[in-house]
């Protein structure tokens, strides 16, 4: 069996990967996280005591722990999803984001091309650093076209920025020093075990709670939405067939506008949770001031993911809301424990409080 190295592992989609990676039984796991407010052991639950799991309380700006765990561990693999990432709050305090995911990131390459010089021949070709990204370095569309591997930078949000620069040290750890990296950009992910500041658990809360449901100025910015299993999968994919050197696009096929997700959310907590006060909880919709700087839609093209590694997407977006509300329903208690002291449901991203 061999190792992979899973960083932000007690996060949303790490977590997804970490449990998918051990469920599958053919990877140990070595799980790196921070645990801050949207890291948390309760979402590895199911695979903590798994003999195939060891989990590290390690931030990856403190290159002496990493390099202990690189020792102790022996990693066939890096897949590095360790980020700071919510756009809103990026807006309020960008420096956790550049310490993070720039600092960070230098720090994991330069420990990871420690270890991988280390290797014999052999072990060191087989090795890979995946690095995940995201849609929004590449900055906006209009109402049509798509973005592509090959497509130019431009990110418009602190949070945007800094995950571009960490994209660009990575290639650049690749191209000067021969480290074997691939780069993934996915879009908006949603699912299971995803902190309720985002906006479907955010307003899949409010909802259920029969709360105002705001909306960020006209509703009409469009997302792509992905399921987070697909893209644990995909990064399954990517890290046992990708090309060395190489990026790949993942998204769900799901474009909406965020009115459209809105409305969607209510439908699918209506189906769960009627409320004879509020036949349609789409009445609970509210327009609220636009977000500062939001990018109007994002949208990648995969046709490479597909063609190379015979990826695609399983699930619907209306299905993996349906499971999303679902899970929700039946894990309150998961979402009050993680909010607790860490989220009251504010407005995050307002600048001077406007």
């Amino acid at each position: 069996m061999k190792t992979v190295l899973v960083t932000g592992g007690a996060g949303f989609i790490g977590s997804a990967l970490v449990r998918m990676l051990i469920a599958e039984g053919r990877h140990r796991v070595v799980t790196v996280d921070k645990l801050t407010y949207a890291g948390h052991l309760e979402s590895l639950s199911e695979v903590m005591e798994a003999p195939t799991n060891r989990f590290e309380r390690v931030d990856i700006c403190d290159a002496a722990a990493l390099r202990r765990v690189f020792a102790e561990c022996d990693p066939w693999a890096v897949i590095h999803l360790a980020a700071e990432s919510h756009v809103d709050r990026s807006i309020d305090a960008p420096a956790p984001f550049i310490e993070t995911n720039v600092v960070g990131t230098g720090t994991l390459l330069a420990e990871s091309l420690r270890y991988w010089r280390s290797l014999a021949l052999e072990r060191a070709r087989d090795f890979r650093f995946v690095h995940v990204s995201t849609d929004e370095v590449f900055g906006t569309l209009g109402a049509t076209g798509v973005f592509d591997e090959e497509s130019a930078y431009a990110p418009r949000s602190p949070y945007a920025a800094s995950k571009a620069g960490a994209d660009h040290l990575v290639r650049a750890w690749q191209h000067t020093y021969g480290l074997p990296t691939i780069v993934v950009h996915a879009s908006n992910n949603y699912g299971p075990f995803q902190f309720p500041d985002k906006l479907v658990p955010h307003m899949i809360q409010l909802a259920i709670a029969g709360r105002s449901l705001p909306v960020y100025g006209d509703g009409r910015h469009v997302r792509d939405w992905l399921y987070v299993d697909d893209h644990a999968r995909a990064l399954q994919m990517v890290l046992e067939g990708g090309i060395v050197g190489g990026s790949y696009n993942v998204a769900g096929g799901n474009e909406r506008t965020n009115r459209e997700m809105v409305e969607s959310i209510c439908h699918a907590v209506d189906a769960q949770l009627p409320d004879p006060g509020i036949i349609d909880r789409r009445a609970l919709m509210t327009s609220v001031p636009d977000r500062p700087g939001h990018d109007f839609r994002y949208a990648l093209d995969t046709s490479r993911i597909r063609r190379e590694l015979g990826w695609v997407p399983r699930v619907d977006l209306d299905d993996g809301l349906h499971q999303t509300v679902a899970w929700q329903l039946q894990h309150q208690a998961w979402v009050a424990a993680v909010q607790s002291g860490h989220y009251d449901g504010e407005r995050l991203g307002l600048i001077d409080g406007r």
